[in-house]
């Protein structure tokens, strides 16, 4: 069973960082790429970011050089480093591997 447990989430002010991690078991996380997607209030599913199994990344345009995909494979986790965080970035965040996704971690970013 494919299981995404994100954690890291919290309340930070605008220009503040956070890094989330998303453990993962159930499936061969090193041979698979990883993604981040949120979901801001009353809006859709919206990626965020991949990286691939052997590390290449790729971003949205909204989050490009502020966030950073990585993974550690002898951990099987998935992180995502958030910095200079804006309020448009407030969403749950979750990571997904094919169709599954996590519970999801919340970011909110307000003063």
């Amino acid at each position: 069973e494919v299981r995404l447990m994100e954690s890291g989430g919290g309340l930070v002010q605008p220009g503040g960082s956070l890094r989330l991690s998303c453990a993962a078991s159930g499936f061969s996380f090193s041979r698979n790429a990883m993604s981040w997607v949120r979901q801001a209030p009353g809006k859709g599913i919206e990626w965020v970011s991949t990286i691939s199994s052997g590390g290449s990344t790729d971003y949205a345009d909204s989050v490009k050089d502020r966030f950073t995909i990585s993974r550690d494979n002898a951990k099987n986790t998935l992180y995502l480093r958030m910095n200079s965080l804006k309020p448009e970035d407030t969403a749950v965040y979750y990571c997904r591997f094919g169709i599954t996704r996590g519970q999801g971690t919340q970011v909110t970013v307000s003063s």
